[in-house]
């Protein structure tokens, strides 16, 4: 299993920065390779990626989801083996610290040496700009769902 790690600060409340979040659809608008990403009811997505020519389609579940605390989500079926959190800390009224952790089963020769040479990591830290740019051009959230998800071990 591989794992990458990275957070980026933005300028916006945590609110905001949570919500976005929170738009499994818009991922495409600053995440390099995914494709598209449909919502298919509360806790359940469809993902189509495609990282250096390689595609992908697999269907996501939220275990967790805490308004303005975590997403955290893992795959249920398709072609992709990947869990991912994302944990949101307030800084100051209109300043967030998004942390992404991101684990996946690199498949492949390609995948695997692409893990081996850090790509992941550059994508991730790329991604992560990405949305820094995204949400303080845009100053408001594109849409929010303020739902709590918890895992069945807890309350």
């Amino acid at each position: 299993m591989a794992s990458v790690q990275e957070s980026v600060d933005v300028d916006v409340p945590i609110r905001v920065a949570y919500d976005q979040w929170t738009q499994f659809e818009s991922f495409p608008q600053f995440m390099g390779g995914v494709e598209r990403i449909t919502q298919i009811d509360d806790t359940h997505t469809h993902w189509i990626t495609n990282i250096d020519g390689v595609k992908r389609e697999f269907d996501a579940e939220i275990t967790e989801q805490h308004p303005e605390e975590r997403v955290a989500w893992t795959s249920t079926g398709g072609d992709a083996k990947h869990a991912g959190v994302v944990t949101f800390h307030r800084l100051a009224d209109t300043k967030t610290r998004v942390m992404i952790q991101i684990d996946w089963e690199p498949t492949g020769l390609v995948e695997k040496a692409g893990a081996a040479l850090g790509f992941d990591d550059r994508q991730v830290k790329a991604d992560a700009k990405r949305f820094k740019e995204f949400i303080e051009s845009r100053g408001t959230e594109t849409g929010a769902w303020r739902g709590d998800v918890s895992r069945p071990d807890q309350p």
